[in-house]
């Protein structure tokens, strides 16, 4: 799996030779067709082998006995805290979502039964309790979750001690700040929409 996560993020999928994978990882390309009948299924292996950890974390951070703004801010404390391999499938994801709609395709099937479920499933929690705000479709409310308590903490790594970035704050300290955002808004109090 190490070897393809490599190769696939140096070369892409359609580029990545299997048989210098099986060398890479010091195994026969036999073996690899053992496990992985087809090269998009190493790929999903690899993703999957990433992203069902990262998985476990988010549904103990999005643990619905959890109010839902902690919920929410465990979620962003979680993804401050993006391991260098997290990262490299997040890049290797992207960009074959971008090249391949198949791939997109089972990604977003994928997506839909992990992460996406359970952050649509705590906009729901907060749209029933009346933390979020009813009239707003609920997968405006999960995108605008991600986009404000998800995609910085990406931006905060990836761009760390370039300014204007190297003045935030991180981890927990930006995830606080983060779900206060979405919870308050960056509007001026008292003025209307």
């Amino acid at each position: 799996m190490e070897a393809a996560r490599r190769r696939f993020l140096s070369d892409g999928v359609d580029g990545a030779s299997l048989r210098q994978i099986a060398r890479d990882a010091g195994t026969s390309i036999g073996m690899i067709y053992y496990y992985f009948p087809t090269k998009d299924d190493l790929f999903f292996g690899v993703v999957e082998e990433t992203y069902g950890k990262l998985l476990a974390d988010l549904e103990q951070a999005l643990d619905r006995e959890l109010p839902v703004k902690e919920r929410i801010r465990r979620m962003s404390a979680r993804l401050s805290r993006v391991t260098e391999k997290e990262l490299e499938v997040v890049r290797v994801v992207v960009r074959e979502a971008l090249s391949s709609s198949a791939r997109l395709a089972r990604l977003i099937e994928r997506f839909k039964r992990g992460h996406l479920a359970l952050v649509l499933s705590t906009v729901g929690d907060g749209i029933a309790r009346g933390e979020l705000d009813a009239s707003r479709h609920p997968a405006l409310l999960m995108m605008a979750t991600f986009a404000i308590t998800g995609a910085p903490h990406l931006m905060r790594r990836v761009l760390g001690s370039q300014h204007p970035f190297a003045e935030l704050p991180e981890g927990e300290a930006l995830a606080d700040q983060l779900v206060d955002i979405l919870f308050s808004g960056v509007g001026k109090k008292g003025e209307s929409r």
